[in-house]
């Protein structure tokens, strides 16, 4: 594997787009305006950055310990 595929791979790999897409995205007009369906994108939004704050916690345990 290239210098250049590795890099690649790597930027390919980190690439948030669509996770920062989801919390970034411009309102859209055409998009039907629901209770239901904003109240489930407000507890997904919640619960990615639960998750986010968890994985950094363990981590942080992981390699610098309690």
């Amino acid at each position: 594997m290239s210098t250049e595929q590795k890099r690649s791979w790597l930027k390919d790999f980190f690439q948030i787009g669509e996770v920062g897409g989801y919390f970034f995205r411009k309102k859209d007009p055409n998009r039907p305006r629901n209770e239901s369906i904003r109240a489930m994108h407000i507890i997904n939004k919640i619960a990615i950055l639960m998750f986010l704050i968890c994985l950094i916690i363990i981590l942080k345990r992981y390699i610098f310990g309690y």
